[in-house]
């Protein structure tokens, strides 16, 4: 029962944050809301025992995908919605229809697997601490490139943001 409680828990802090993200004007608080949500996803696989699943949401969604919309957002200033302007669509349907497309989608797709009815061979047993052995053990050249390349884009990201604009 309290497995139970807190899995509510983190399931109404997620969406609540995911729809406070979609809703919010302010693209600084929006992007706050989603970090929210995403510490949310990271609570729940935490729960269902998957750590490092968990901890690596924490490290790349929350720690970096996060900070890096919050900085996009405050490097760029993006342009206000000015009030009384209206920011919905001339036909809200359309989007109605096209979620519920969808879903029915996904509901007829889930069905009609045929891996719904089976059970799991076995449980996979995969600690932090051997993931991260394997990681530095017989996987570091591609660890290692990752790092580079991604060392790469940030740097390519900061020329970019520091260009001056044309004078007009």
């Amino acid at each position: 029962m309290p497995n139970e409680v807190a899995f509510l828990l983190c399931a109404a802090l997620t969406l609540a944050a995911a729809v406070a993200a979609m809703s919010m004007r302010n693209l600084v608080h929006c992007a706050l809301c989603a970090a929210g949500a995403f510490a949310g996803l990271a609570m729940l696989y935490l729960q269902l025992n998957a750590q490092f699943v968990g901890f690596a949401q924490l490290l790349v969604y929350v720690g970096a995908i996060a900070i890096l919309i919050v900085f996009t957002v405050l490097l760029t200033r993006g342009a206000e919605i000015l009030p009384g302007v209206s920011a919905t669509s001339p036909a809200p349907w359309m989007g109605l229809l096209v979620g519920a497309l969808v879903v029915a989608c996904l509901i007829g797709s889930i069905v009609a697997s045929p891996g719904l009815f089976r059970l799991p061979s076995q449980t996979a047993d995969a600690p932090v601490q051997k993931i991260g052995e394997q990681l530095m053990n017989q996987c570091i050249m591609p660890l290692e490139t990752i790092g580079l390349l991604l060392t790469a884009a940030l740097l390519g990201a900061v020329v970019i943001a520091m260009r001056e604009p044309p004078d007009q």
